[in-house]
């Protein structure tokens, strides 16, 4: 299993997770990849139905998956977000990763990257009072 993250870094992603999902009920999880085979968009969408991700009840779930052995990310968010938002959705994020990877701040694009999609996600799918958590906020490997 490849580990990408320090424990500490883990859980500074995770902390965003959650923090951002205060603001939307939408679902965000980060997933690392260690032998993505074929294109990185489509090999998202595998990794987006292996983590049942397609299944939360408004269809808002958001993956950001990185292959690092290839030095290539996707953002890709469930068909209830892509219903309500503008195309190239996500470009404000994939430039801050961008951004930020270059320089090595793996972390901390990641962790930008999240807090920017809870706040767009706050516009389309507010946080609820009675809001549960659909998905797990840990970080997945294969």
């Amino acid at each position: 299993m490849l580990k990408f993250f320090k424990p500490e870094e883990e859980e500074q992603i995770i902390r965003a997770i959650r923090a951002a999902e205060l603001n939307t009920s939408g679902e965000i999880r980060v997933h690392l990849e260690a032998n993505c085979k074929g294109e990185i968009m489509e090999e998202a969408q595998k990794v987006f139905r292996r983590l049942k991700m397609n299944r939360t009840e408004a269809r808002n779930g958001v993956l950001i998956m990185l292959a690092p052995e290839r030095k290539e990310f996707a953002i890709l968010g469930d068909e209830g977000i892509d219903k309500v938002v503008p195309e190239n959705f996500w470009r404000e994020e994939r430039n801050i990763m961008q951004e930020h990877f270059r320089r090595g701040a793996f972390t901390d694009g990641i962790c930008r990257a999240i807090e920017q999609v809870g706040e767009k996600l706050k516009a389309y799918f507010p946080y609820q009072k009675d809001d549960i958590n659909e998905l797990p906020d840990d970080i997945s490997y294969s």
